[in-house]
């Protein structure tokens, strides 16, 4: 999974970057410090491989990834290639969702590109550059479809107008400052969309950059949250809370000074941990475990993977050489202490090709090729 963290420059972007990712990006006082995307691997927290190394004891535990790409600031006319605006466009469309870093906080001490802390205002500057975008990219789909709307074919025809339908109806919400996600939108419809890869159709979490006593009590007297709350509901986007600032300390501390930490905010996890969560949840996506003596392992796939396509995510012979999946619940497995005490009380399932794979499911994948 790959998440692209965007935003205005200062408004604490690659600080944030640079704490839960502890890559080291430049992060300065000034806009575009941050000229190429700067990536950063981060393993997802699973407590339940720490509990399965505990049974097996593997050689090695290996987590599932995110990857975080700090985009370069965007400044109004990106669209028409001011400032980065060309680089930030072209980084944007390879990432699977999106983090918009909001700065809900004052400090005379950080220079806002803009002259004053103004949420609403913030996002819509980067909303309009990527709608401007999108309409660029659906006008030269209506262009084309309208030109293969004149085959003589009226099969085919069909299949054009129902395209142009989608493309005419994204157009009219992008040109009333509508992103794509905010649509609703058939199966068929949705295939449709997908094609044009849009900027706006792209998943959002709204991270609101706040202080550390906003960070406490859930931002309840914080103005600029609320603004950014009407925000997310608007576009059925998600958000979190988040402040880099303090992000960039907890990266610096051993586990447990980081949960005494965290206990003094009056906060239970980090908000990495939250923007994890929340982006496995955006993205529809869960864990499935494979544990043995070698590896202790989770594995990211989509909700509704079958069997047989989860396997191809360990390696493709194994799901073209499918035969069956051992699956024990992670939960039953812990409740029984080991895999074969699991097993006597028949809780290790064997399920074929059409078994959708659910999360925690720990899995042993036999194949023949």
């Amino acid at each position: 999974m790959k998440l692209g963290i965007v935003g205005l420059p200062n408004v604490g972007k690659s600080t944030l970057f640079n704490a839960i990712t502890k890559a080291g990006a430049e992060s300065a006082n000034y806009p575009f410090c941050t000229i190429d995307p700067n990536v950063g691997i981060v393993a997802v927290p699973d407590e339940r491989l720490n509990k399965l190394a505990e049974m097996y004891h593997p050689e090695k535990v290996t987590h599932a990834a995110i990857e975080f790409v700090d985009i370069a600031g965007l400044v109004k006319g990106a669209s028409r290639g001011e400032g980065l605006g060309n680089k930030f466009l072209a980084n944007i469309r390879e990432v699977d969702a999106i983090v918009h870093v909001v700065r809900c906080f004052e400090d005379p001490n950080i220079v806002h590109v803009e002259g004053s802390v103004n949420p609403k205002r913030d996002v819509e500057t980067i909303n309009l550059e990527l709608i401007f975008a999108d309409l660029e990219t659906i006008e030269k789909r209506i262009d084309k479809t309208t030109r293969s709307l004149k085959t003589p074919d009226p099969k085919l025809r069909a299949q054009f107008q129902a395209e142009m339908d989608v493309y005419e109806r994204i157009k009219a919400a992008l040109e009333n400052e509508q992103p794509v996600r905010a649509l609703s939108f058939s199966d068929e419809e949705r295939s449709i969309v997908r094609q044009a890869f849009l900027l706006t159709d792209k998943p959002v979490i709204y991270a609101a950059n706040v202080n550390e006593s906003d960070l406490a009590n859930g931002g309840k007297d914080n103005v600029y949250v609320r603004q950014l709350e009407e925000i997310v509901h608007k576009e059925k986007a998600e958000m979190i809370l988040i402040s880099a600032r303090i992000e960039e300390e907890i990266a610096q501390l051993d586990e447990a000074d980081r949960l005494e930490y965290l206990k003094e905010l009056g906060v239970t996890e980090s908000g990495l941990d939250r923007l994890i969560k929340k982006s496995y949840k955006l993205l529809g996506l869960i864990s499935f475990l494979t544990a043995g003596k070698d590896e202790v392992r989770a594995w990211t796939i989509t909700k509704g993977t079958k069997a047989p396509q989860a396997a191809g995510k360990i390696h493709s012979d194994i799901e073209r050489g499918f035969i069956r999946a051992e699956i024990v619940s992670f939960d039953d497995l812990m409740a029984c202490g080991s895999y074969n005490a699991a097993k006597e009380k028949g809780l290790v399932r064997l399920e074929g090709k059409d078994y959708v794979m659910q999360d925690g499911d720990v899995t042993l994948f036999r194949f023949n090729v």
